[in-house]
């Protein structure tokens, strides 16, 4: 049964001028003799997505070249995502944030005290409660951190809500306070180690999870992908209004799900280290004498932790009453407020929601360092402001995806990354940073006034 089609309706044959007869042919039999960019409006993708990862790819393939073919290996990439795991969640909220069009300053020194909180917790108060390595100190630590960091971003949005103080001047307090706060917590002292199974949050070949569940995870990620396109389609098509054509659908299903295979094969290609393996091997009472069998990474468990927060504040700005509410406040405040809309608690959650996932990005981070430093979080508050912008997040307000603002930090994360490849030290690194977020700002600027 033919599909309707994306395109207008066939027109008349006396047809204005520079309209194409192609595209009418297109209408009524979906391919027809399309060019590239009537398949690409088919294909319905989101053009600064697609520039986005035109953009990765440059920067990708440039440094591979620079480097020699050291940035494109599966050891760099397994760790370029780990790296990236923590700003990615937290640039999820920040998208939330601007859309409203506020700003939170305050980021990294929130992940810094939550930081600090957590692992002073894990170190030095559990185990006097229930000792060491016990199953349950993980758990504990990681509700902690979101509580705390909850907690701060909502006291924050309630002085930017309720008493009126711009979230610039309320959230640049936020960084000075929250890091001071930091420092206090211990007096600047180091805590460490952090527990065993804490530890595995921030990747690592503790955090991995192995060839074999990573292709369950990469089996699951692409039947909910088919299904969540397909329940797109059906909601559409019953609203009356347009959908892909099959063949644009089928081309959108295949390039995701060639996407996900990718990833898969990439972490499984990188083989623990030998050490390791020997200890594994030895562990299980078999013989170290022959050649050791590889064993592969898989996804780090700090990486599927972002992959998740990213789908679920996905679901909580599209599919729930909250998040309409953020993008009708970010669209027109005053419009919003008189439809009957709570502006007020709704900023609150907003900041309550960036400072429940900083303190998620402490526990990443911290897990990582296997350590809780009075630095830790420092300028992370720059990369995850530029990785929300980078992704399509307008300053102006209204505008904002969580998929882009994680492919922004995947971007920035591959800069850095490339950089310290490359041998260049850290204040050049900070100077380019700085140079591509104000870039970011500009190309949004233009693509707000329609410039191509």
């Amino acid at each position: 049964m033919a599909e309707p089609s994306t395109l207008s309706s066939p027109a008349p044959r006396t047809e204005a001028p520079g309209e194409v007869p192609a595209a009418t042919a297109a209408g009524r039999s979906g391919i027809g003799r399309f060019g590239i960019g009537d398949a690409l409006r088919a294909l319905e993708l989101d053009t600064r997505l697609v520039g986005m990862i035109g953009a990765l790819a440059v920067i990708w393939i440039g440094f591979d070249v620079l480097t020699g073919g050291a940035f494109l290996t599966p050891r760099n990439l397994w760790n370029l995502s780990v790296q990236a795991a923590s700003v990615g969640v937290m640039a999820t909220g920040m998208v939330l944030v601007i859309v409203t069009r506020n700003i939170d300053l305050s980021v990294g020194s929130i992940l810094g005290f939550t930081g600090m909180v957590v692992g002073v917790l894990q170190a030095r108060l559990l185990p006097e409660l229930w000792g060491f390595d016990h199953p349950l100190t993980w758990a504990a630590a990681v509700a902690a951190g979101i509580a705390v960091g909850g907690v701060v971003g909502a006291l924050q949005g309630a002085i930017v809500a309720y008493l009126g103080v711009s979230s610039f001047i309320v959230t640049l307090g936020g960084l000075l306070v929250w890091r001071g706060a930091a420092w206090w917590v211990t007096t600047g002292q180091t805590v460490a180690p952090m527990d065993g199974l804490f530890k595995r949050l921030g990747g690592g070949f503790e955090g991995a999870i192995g060839a074999g569940p990573s292709w369950l995870v990469g089996a699951a990620a692409i039947v909910l992908a088919v299904a969540a396109l397909l329940l797109t389609r059906r909601r559409r098509a019953g609203f009356g209004f347009p959908v892909r054509p099959w063949w644009a659908e089928a081309a959108v299903i295949l390039l995701v799900a060639a996407a996900i295979v990718g990833s898969v094969l990439v972490v499984n290609a990188y083989p623990l280290p030998l050490p390791v393996v020997r200890r594994m091997v030895e562990a299980q009472g078999l013989s170290t004498d022959g050649p050791l069998p590889p064993i592969a990474h898989g996804f780090a468990i700090p990486v599927l932790i972002a992959l998740a927060v990213g789908v679920a504040v996905t679901f909580l700005a599209s599919r729930t009453r909250f998040g309409r509410y953020v993008f009708a406040i970010g669209g027109n405040p005053e419009a919003a407020e008189l439809s009957g809309i709570n502006t007020r608690r709704v900023l609150v959650m907003v900041f309550g929601l960036m400072g429940a996932l900083c303190g998620l990005s402490a526990c990443i981070a911290t897990a990582r360092l296997n350590a809780a430093t009075n630095a830790n979080g420092t300028l992370d508050e720059l990369y995850v402001i530029a990785a929300a912008i980078i992704g399509g997040t307008s300053l102006a307000g209204g505008v904002g995806t969580i998929h882009g603002a994680m492919l922004g930090a995947l971007v920035m994360q591959s800069l850095q990354s490339g950089m310290v490849l490359l041998g260049v030290d850290a204040p050049m690194q900070n100077i380019v940073v700085g140079v591509v977020l104000v870039a970011a700002v500009y190309i949004d600027t233009l693509y707000r006034k329609g410039v191509k």
